[in-house]
């Protein structure tokens, strides 16, 4: 697993671990690769946008070189990010914000459909990740916040933010941007 959010990494590394599944994790695209040569891990779960050497590059280096299955998590969402995932040939792609609900079960499908001796190519993106798809970034974000906050799965806070909205007469992107920016005032330190 590579993600160059160490709290994303450790998070996700820790309840795949906990799902029973051996982690190696990297937070960076070189070590990504130098691991992947060392100990030709079944699967990879890669970050796409980070420093130095992308998501993309670790993929098409673990097609040609190691011959690997790979999956990518990503807050990325839009068209090009999205043909690129499927010229590479991943396995999946899953859209960020995530929690370890989402991902084991991901993980899980990958290793039966390569069990069963399937090809393991991407399938086609979901109807649950398609409607988020739609989502703006700002949006996308504030989805996450409700995420955690009411440990909501991504389908329920998308319909949540859509409920706020509604309620408040106000677009998506303007109520997401209204909870983002109450979450900072009360992140902010105090003054006296």
């Amino acid at each position: 697993m590579v993600d160059d959010d160490r709290l994303v990494l450790a998070t996700l590394a820790h309840g795949l671990s906990e799902a029973g599944y051996e982690v190696i994790d990297a937070d960076n695209g070189d070590d990504a690769i130098l691991l992947a040569r060392e100990h030709r891990p079944d699967l990879a779960l890669l970050d796409i946008r980070m420093e130095g050497i992308s998501g993309f590059d670790v993929a098409a280096y673990l097609r040609e070189h190691c011959k690997m299955p790979f999956m990518f998590l990503s807050a990325f969402t839009d068209s090009d990010t999205v043909r690129q995932v499927q010229e590479l040939g991943a396995v999946d792609y899953l859209v960020k914000p995530l929690d370890i609900g989402h991902i084991v079960p991901a993980v899980r499908a990958v290793f039966d459909r390569i069990r069963a001796g399937a090809a393991v190519p991407l399938k086609p993106v979901a109807p649950v990740a398609s409607s988020v798809l739609a989502l703006s970034p700002l949006s996308a974000m504030a989805v996450g916040v409700l995420m955690h906050r009411f440990s909501l799965p991504r389908h329920a806070a998308v319909d949540r933010l859509k409920r706020m909205a509604t309620s408040a007469a106000r677009s998506m992107d303007d109520e997401a941007e209204r909870l983002l920016e109450a979450v900072e005032r009360l992140a902010a330190p105090t003054g006296g």
